[in-house]
């Protein structure tokens, strides 16, 4: 009977030290990759300040850092992983939908449609982006390293009350720019006849995202009012089943 309760005390122990490890090894890995992000966030601000400070205008800045903006915006589908193998507690469709949209400005809109490059939206949603990800990922860095300054949990549940509406406008704009070059050229479009016979039409796909913003927007944001309240006031949020 000894030896027995014995041998379940190692199990356990054993059990408990391999969680360790891989908490361990979990918080190593989203430090690098917070650290990470956060100095990839911090070159394309001040490459934007250098070419701003140097030619005078915002035109020619998207192609500037076209490269490192693909580059880390992709690179961000790693964080929808961290949610779905559960080292990050969020909701990967939450999750997946946030990153799976920059993605699509970056590469099906403002990369594919060089005509809008220079647009003044294009600028705003870039300022904005480089803003919110600098603070989130400097946050979640801090905070995994245990030592978390006020002014980044400050900025972190309060500048997104400013930033998300921008970045929103931004964003739109830029795709409404970009639908009468869409209509004419009917790049990504499949027309029939055609061997698949399927259509689509990428100018009303367009319109549809656009109108996606309509239910989708509100429910983030109010996600982040709640956060706020929790975080930097203490209040216990008790979220209703639907």
């Amino acid at each position: 009977m000894a030896s027995s309760e014995e041998d379940g005390a190692v199990e356990e122990k054993e059990t408990n030290n391999k969680k360790r490890t891989k908490s361990a090894i979990a918080t190593a890995w989203l430090t690098f990759y917070n650290i990470a992000m956060t100095a990839g966030w911090l070159v394309l601000a001040m490459t934007m300040m250098r070419f701003y400070i140097q030619k005078g205008t915002h035109r020619g800045l998207y192609r500037s850092i076209a490269r490192t903006l693909k580059f880390f915006q992709t690179f961000a589908l790693v964080e929808v992983g961290h949610c779905a193998i559960g080292i990050v507690r969020t909701s990967v469709i939450v999750t997946g939908v946030q990153v799976c949209s920059r993605i699509f400005m970056v590469w099906f809109i403002t990369n594919s449609i060089r005509q809008i490059q220079n647009e003044e939206s294009v600028i705003l949603f870039l300022v904005v982006w480089t803003v919110t990800e600098i603070t989130r990922y400097s946050y979640y860095t801090f905070n995994l390293l245990n030592h978390l300054p006020y002014f980044i949990k400050w900025a972190r549940y309060n500048l997104f009350i400013v930033m998300y509406p921008l970045g929103v406008a931004g964003e739109l704009l830029t795709i409404y720019a970009a639908l009468p070059f869409v209509r004419r050229s009917g790049m990504y479009s499949m027309r029939l006849p055609n061997k698949y016979n399927v259509s689509f039409d990428y100018y009303y796909f367009l319109i549809i995202i656009m109108l996606s913003y309509i239910p989708l927007f509100p429910q983030l944001f109010f996600h982040m009012l709640r956060q706020r309240r929790k975080v930097l006031h203490g209040e216990v949020i008790v979220e209703k089943d639907d």
